[in-house]
């Protein structure tokens, strides 16, 4: 049975971002999987970058309708293709903390956030799809500590945590527990 990986870029970048990031997990998939890199709806005071909303200063009053929006373009395509059940959102950064935000309260399989943050008012629904939150130490544009506050808001039989020693990235070192998370949670749905 197929299954869809959906990819949400960070904060001033654009959907190429990470399709080669995709590429390389749906090639170590022990199944196929199609992958679809979503773009941010609103422009970066730098363009061609993309937001998902305003970061600077931080536009919290935004988040609950790029929220809307993002949960209805996951419909569409759900309605298309794989279904809701065998589908994973992961998220960069901002694009880790809509996936979060948004992926948290779906039915899918499950959600990944690199380099991810909290949304102040974010409160997950006490059955959430499993979760993978992976955080490099040495980041100096999100703190470290938002892995915590992700981890302390989640129930923890649903969510894994790693840390790695880098900054704001996703290293090489982190596609085989992407893959091994993937593999495991598509199985099983």
């Amino acid at each position: 049975m197929n299954s869809r990986l959906v990819l949400l870029h960070g904060w001033g970048a654009t959907a190429d971002d990470l399709e080669p990031l995709g590429r390389s997990l749906a090639n170590a998939m022990d199944h196929s999987m199609e992958v679809m890199a979503l773009e941010a709806p609103h422009l970066h005071p730098q363009p061609p970058g993309r937001q998902w909303y305003g970061l600077f200063p931080a536009d919290w009053d935004a988040v609950p309708s790029a929220i809307e929006a993002l949960q209805r373009r996951l419909q569409t395509i759900s309605s298309q293709g794989a279904p809701m059940g065998r589908t994973v959102l992961l998220g960069f950064s901002q694009g880790g903390a809509m996936a979060l935000h948004c992926g948290c309260n779906l039915p899918i399989a499950g959600v990944i956030s690199c380099s991810g943050y909290p949304h102040p008012d974010w409160q997950p629904p006490a059955h959430h799809p499993h979760v993978l939150a992976m955080h490099g130490l040495q980041d100096t544009i999100v703190p470290p500590n938002a892995l915590d506050a992700i981890a302390e808001r989640l129930q923890p039989d649903r969510c894994r945590t790693i840390t790695f020693e880098n900054g704001h990235t996703i290293p090489e070192e982190m596609m085989q527990p992407l893959a091994s998370f993937l593999n495991q949670i598509l199985a099983g749905s």
